[in-house]
């Protein structure tokens, strides 16, 4: 049974930021701790940003965060962008049911509750629980440089899943939430809508995904180019964007980064997808941004285009490639930090003799 809303999020005013006055409050506890001025660097801003996040100062420990990976099949992936055929992407998804994915290794090290969603893989996953199947949209998206990636009715489907299942992950408490993302060929179709909303080239935006050789890459490069061409003039509204260039996966992670913004629970962006998502999701939301934190710096180089338009600076640089959101999960150590000497470093009026 489809259980998936049929209403896109609409384009807002622009959403408010974590409270500024709270943000004040924050930043002098900050500049009053034990520590020398600035000593404590962007951990200490960034204890602040999430006590305008939460409204209190100090902030609430991070004791429920979830992380959501929207899995999905890209037609590209038929077509030499990849080093690994498309059927990893079911494979994937079963080992992350399963509990034996690189993220699920660090969501355990660091607390986090994973969840999987089938929104448009390739294949018959049945008999994978319910939470896991019931919001497919499709089966796999159109390779994009040769037709639409979806209808405009599966993208507005697409927005409305992730935006509901961000609004349950918000009603049932959750503090922070990530996006994840697990499909062959989705770095080309991420790098492809970066460079479509950015205006850049191909050459730009286009990196290794997988591995992918010389001969891979420039393959992919071209998938990307000929993409470009065949959209010109359909870049300027969030929707037709990723029904002509995206994916039903992509378009549900945007969705969900609308809605966790427009609800007002922080967002750790992961590497390219999540951040190509977060470009689309600033669109369609204006000022969702304040509310997100980038995780990590991939190694992917249309990522870096996509931070930079938004103003935002990885708190990791490890080199990192794998997706699933593993980035996100493991900068979470780093935001658990800036909470703690928010709450726990004393005051310098507290040590100082009087």
């Amino acid at each position: 049974m489809d259980h998936t809303p049929r209403t896109a999020p609409r384009p807002a005013a622009r959403l408010a930021p974590p409270s500024p006055e709270v943000l004040d409050r924050a930043r002098e506890r900050l500049s009053g701790l034990a520590t020398p001025p600035g000593a404590l660097g962007r951990v200490g801003e960034l204890g602040a940003w999430l006590a305008a996040a939460q409204g209190e100062v100090p902030p609430r420990p991070l004791d429920d965060v979830r992380l959501v990976v929207f899995a999905g099949d890209h037609g590209v992936a038929a077509h030499g962008v990849s080093a690994y055929p498309a059927a990893v992407t079911e494979a994937m998804v079963r080992t992350i049911v399963s509990g034996r994915a690189g993220v699920s290794a660090l969501a355990r090290e660091h607390g986090v509750a994973v969840s999987v969603l089938d929104v448009a893989v390739d294949a018959d996953l049945d008999d994978l629980p319910a939470d896991v199947t019931a919001r497919k949209v499709r089966r796999g998206s159109g390779p994009i440089h040769l037709a639409d990636a979806l209808t405009r009715e599966e993208t507005v489907r697409s927005l409305a899943l992730g935006a509901e299942v961000a609004g349950a992950h918000v009603d049932d408490g959750a503090q922070v939430l990530m996006t994840g993302d697990l499909g062959i060929g989705n770095t080309t179709v991420a790098a492809a809508l970066v460079a479509a909303v950015l205006g850049l080239p191909a050459d730009e935006v286009t990196g290794r995904g997988t591995g992918v050789d010389d001969d891979g890459w420039a393959r992919k490069r071209d998938v990307v180019a000929q993409a470009l061409i065949r959209v010109e003039g359909r870049t300027g509204e969030p929707v037709d964007v990723l029904t002509a260039i995206g994916s039903a996966d992509l378009a549900a992670a945007t969705g969900f980064l609308v809605e966790s913004s427009t609800r007002g629970v922080p967002v750790v962006l992961d590497g390219l997808m999540s951040v190509a998502c977060a470009v689309l999701a600033e669109a369609i939301a204006p000022g969702a941004s304040a509310w997100w934190v980038a995780g990590h710096r991939s190694t992917e180089p249309a990522q870096t285009h996509a931070l930079k338009s938004l103003g935002l600076e990885p708190l990791l640089d490890l080199g990192m490639r794998l997706g699933e959101g593993s980035g996100a999960v493991a900068a979470l150590p780093v935001l658990r930090s800036a909470v703690a000497v928010l709450r726990d470093v004393a005051l310098l009026s507290e040590v100082l003799p009087s």
